[in-house]
């Protein structure tokens, strides 16, 4: 089953049809496995081949994540809105996805510029605030498991890519309750992020406040901690 799971996330990710080669590197799993996989999903309506070797979400797929969406959307979209509005940057809600997280919704801030994220986007955890709000509430085997499968690589000169100094960090974030991307994923992005619980009291995803570097002052983009945390909080019961 888990197999599975990640030869369809695989095939789905990102934009247009993905190719044969692409999906077993993401998944992980062998070429002669994956083929098999792909066949039974393509069988059932969640892929389609495009020929070529290449693949795409299927109508079933599309179906499906649509139901997720409209099933998902209500009350998350207006948190996340309250927590642009008062902030006045941009805010992005991700969900873990494996070793990795992906931006399920974005609110764009009434600024001049544009944030290049978007939905469905990929992000990684060991540089980001998002990420690393996750990775900050995992137990120690997951952590092993994803920088063995992940690694730590450089985004910018500013990533952390030294497991023991991001562990020393992980646990300042674990007693702060945020999280601090400064740069770190993407030059001139910094970003302060919070992890979002389940009922269970598992963390899922996070939520972050992205801003230009040299527009927004680190020290007033931690000021934001609080309002954060707020809307964090208010998503629990709704995921």
């Amino acid at each position: 089953m888990t197999k599975t799971l990640n030869v369809l996330e695989a095939a789905v990710a990102g934009h247009g049809p993905r190719r044969l080669a692409d999906i077993c590197a993401d998944s992980g799993v062998p070429k002669a496995s994956v083929h098999r996989i792909l066949a039974t999903l393509t069988d059932l309506g969640f892929i389609t081949s495009e020929g070529g070797g290449s693949y795409r979400a299927g109508t079933r797929m599309l179906a499906l994540a649509e139901e997720v969406k409209a099933a998902g959307a209500t009350g998350i979209g207006d948190v996340l809105t309250k927590l642009s509005r008062e902030v006045r940057q941009t805010v992005h809600l991700a969900l873990r996805s494996g070793d990795h997280a992906v931006y399920v919704h974005k609110v764009e801030a009434d600024q001049p510029y544009r944030m290049a994220s978007r939905v469905g986007m990929r992000l990684p955890l060991h540089c980001t605030a998002i990420g690393k709000s996750i990775l900050a509430h995992l137990p120690e085997h997951e952590l092993e498991s994803i920088f063995a499968t992940a690694g730590m690589p450089a985004k910018t000169s500013e990533t952390i890519t030294d497991v023991e100094r991001l562990s020393a960090e992980l646990a300042q974030i674990r007693e702060q309750g945020y999280a601090i991307d400064d740069e770190e994923n993407e030059k001139t992005i910094r970003c302060i992020g919070a992890p979002v619980f389940d009922r269970t009291d598992t963390v899922v995803g996070g939520v972050s406040i992205s801003t230009v570097a040299f527009i927004l002052p680190r020290e007033e983009l931690l000021t934001f901690a609080p309002a954060l945390q707020t809307a964090v909080a208010s998503l629990t019961n709704l995921l």
